[in-house]
């Protein structure tokens, strides 16, 4: 039977445009009406053409756009709006959202691996000790997690104003002397930066984190480095404990020596997809949490890496983007005459990888602060 579905498309876009159809578009489409409904290439060419007619269509649409409905601009504003609303509630203002989100995850994960891959792994005999340890890398991530949330970064106010400013050097590149904080209207001590979702300006400023609500600063970048290393560990556990299991099952009960069927008739010997096809099958539960945790613990593990490279070099993600974008060659913001040359960013924080991890665990202010009291 011929097609006639991209003549009677034709047509009707022919009709919407406000035009007749050309000889010459009668012959093309003609054409196509004479193409076997059961041929590859008829299909194909149908497809073309049903394409290319909706193509013509949307281009008709996009120079004279049809008459919108009573209230569709309204809507579509009001929708417009409610998302830009729900997403500077998510990542401009102190909300628990992700910290609810976090939980969440964290105990699904959990409960899972409590429920299957626990039990099945006791039933194969693994080592107690070896199964123990996702719970006990989750309570020091959840009190580094608390500790992250909870804690002070290093909130300057007019009390320790002072004692921030004599912690840091001013390189005059980057941080210079001076600098007042129009918002809090306190001097801008070196390293420290204003928050605008927490409202405050916090010493040795490193980034805003929505899963922990709180900044990291000072005073909390060693909790929540601890946090992201048991968070990183836990996730890369859990990946090795079920990948372990699911190995050992397979091969106590000899898969990979077994043989198939193809589609073809053919014996073909069991290979790694058909193992996974088959493991997926069998223990979906398994196999999508493995999954999940694999990706996480790619994931966590580089940033991982990253947070630990910035603590050997003594610099925060604040220094490191501004460093690497914008001051690289030099401080378009920097007090300097108009005839100056310019400055190069250098870091000049960094004594050592010891001295810096020890500046990461022992905060210098923090030490000053309990001296004074």
């Amino acid at each position: 039977m011929p097609f006639e579905f991209s003549v009677n498309v034709g047509r009707r876009n022919a009709r919407a445009a406000g035009r007749k159809l050309s000889k010459r578009e009668i012959c093309r489409l003609g054409t196509l009406t004479h193409i076997p409904q059961d041929g590859l290439l008829g299909s194909l060419l149908v497809l073309l053409g049903f394409g290319a007619d909706w193509c013509c269509y949307d281009l008709h649409l996009l120079k004279n756009p049809l008459p919108e409905r009573p209230g569709q601009r309204g809507s579509t504003e009001c929708l417009q709006r409610a998302v830009l609303k729900l997403l500077h509630y998510l990542f401009h203002t102190r909300n628990h959202t992700f910290i609810l989100l976090h939980l969440v995850l964290q105990g699904m994960v959990y409960s899972e691996y409590t429920c299957e891959v626990f039990g099945y792994c006791r039933e194969l005999e693994f080592p107690l000790h070896y199964l123990l340890l996702p719970y006990l890398l989750l309570i020091v991530n959840l009190v580094f997690f608390t500790l992250s949330c909870v804690s002070n970064p290093g909130t300057i106010t007019k009390a320790n104003e002072l004692s921030f400013l004599q912690v840091y050097e001013f390189d005059e590149v980057m941080f210079s002397k001076n600098m007042k904080c129009s918002t809090c209207n306190l001097r801008k001590p070196a390293r420290s930066k204003h928050c605008s979702v927490c409202n405050r300006c916090v010493h040795r400023f490193d980034h805003h984190c929505v899963w922990v609500n709180n900044c990291i600063g000072a005073w909390n970048a060693r909790y929540f480095l601890l946090y992201l290393l048991t968070l990183t560990a836990s996730a890369g556990t859990m990946a090795v404990v079920s990948t372990v299991f699911l190995v050992q099952l397979v091969v106590l009960s000899d898969l990979y020596l077994e043989t198939y069927v193809d589609d073809l008739g053919h014996f073909q010997v069991v290979d790694i997809v058909f193992l996974i096809q088959y493991l997926f099958v069998t223990f979906p539960r398994i196999v999508f949490m493995l999954g999940f945790v694999v990706m996480l613990s790619l994931l966590l593990g580089g940033y991982l890496c990253f947070a630990l490279y910035l603590a050997a070099t003594n610099q925060t993600t604040n220094e490191w983007y501004r460093g690497d974008r914008a001051w690289c060659q030099h401080c378009p913001h920097a007090a300097r005459p108009p005839s100056a040359e310019p400055q190069v960013y250098r870091n000049i924080h960094s004594h050592g990888l010891w001295s810096n991890l020890r500046e990461i665990f022992l905060p210098a202010t923090a030490h000053y602060e309990r001296k004074k009291n």
